[in-house]
């Protein structure tokens, strides 16, 4: 088996973030910044200066992501952070007329975003990559860790690349309840981290 491990976003790993994202999809391209960034703004950007904002906000130093290591190369990515430094959740009618938690609330983080190298896709680092992001919303004092992942088994013609959001049965298994959804295969799923 495999060692895998998992680390915070930080200057020092930005190597390692741009191998996680450039495995295959759109990382490469959108840098993580899609939930970041308003439609206009996105599709004003290139993609070397979302690769700057990206940077940005790991040189900030509140990572705004973890990354997998397996037999320590990065082979995946995760968003993870307070839900307001996410912008486009709100805007999002999808998410926000299903949410029911009020988006000017610190308290509430959001995992937005997978990026597995195809390489090491089916391998479960989606689960890992969860029970970390879990860990470090607690640890960053979260109330409710909010997610929209797909299910696929409503709509089979999703593709690898269009599952970024995670799956639901990623979710379910890690203790999210499904909080609902806005169309037969787009949940948003909640955690409580309180208790």
């Amino acid at each position: 088996m495999s060692r895998v491990s998992v680390e915070a976003a930080s200057a020092d790993r930005f190597a390692d973030v741009q191998h996680a994202l450039a495995g295959g999809g759109d990382g490469a391209s959108c840098q993580c910044q899609w939930w970041t960034l308003t439609n206009a703004q996105f599709s004003a950007a290139t993609a070397e200066e979302r690769r700057r904002m990206l940077r940005d906000e790991i040189d900030a130093g509140s990572p705004p992501g973890l990354i997998a290591y397996v037999e320590d190369v990065a082979a995946g990515w995760v968003r993870v952070g307070p839900r307001m430094r996410q912008p486009r959740l709100e805007r999002t009618r999808a998410f926000a007329s299903v949410s029911g938690q009020p988006w000017d609330d610190a308290s509430i983080w959001a995992v937005t975003c997978f990026a597995i190298r195809k390489e090491h896709r089916g391998a479960g680092l989606n689960a890992v990559l969860l029970d970390a992001a879990i860990r470090l919303a607690r640890d960053g004092g979260a109330r409710i860790l909010e997610a929209y992942p797909i299910d696929p088994e409503a709509d089979r013609r999703h593709t690898a690349n269009s599952l970024f959001h995670g799956v639901l049965s990623t979710f379910l298994a890690a203790g999210f309840r499904e909080v609902g959804r806005s169309r037969p295969d787009r949940v948003v799923v909640a955690l409580d981290l309180d208790g």
